[in-house]
């Protein structure tokens, strides 16, 4: 971060030699609120530890209510296959 600093003052100071403390002061005012937009930007599209819970806790419901009606479903269909193997079974039988 300190490199930086220094960096950032020699590019003030070349760029105001050649083009003027108001230009140059105009355009690192204008870097700097480009950057802060985009640092923004990016903050409100980024997930917070909330966000992921609720995410997974809801995830967790929905995975619990699908294996229920899985299971109420198997129940009606093997409950239906009985029925119907006990049915020509006792058919068979009958003749």
């Amino acid at each position: 971060m300190y490199l930086e600093a220094i960096e950032a003052a020699r590019l003030y100071q070349l760029l105001s030699d050649k083009l003027g403390n108001d230009t140059t002061e105009a355009m690192f005012k204008y870097i700097d609120n480009k950057i802060e937009r985009s640092v923004q930007a990016s903050i409100k599209s980024l997930a917070t530890k909330d966000d992921l819970n609720a995410v997974k806790y809801r995830l967790s419901e929905d995975i619990n209510e699908s294996k229920t009606e899985t299971i109420k479903w198997m129940f009606i269909f093997w409950a239906g296959q009985i029925v119907t193997t006990l049915t020509i079974l006792l058919l068979f039988i009958k003749k």
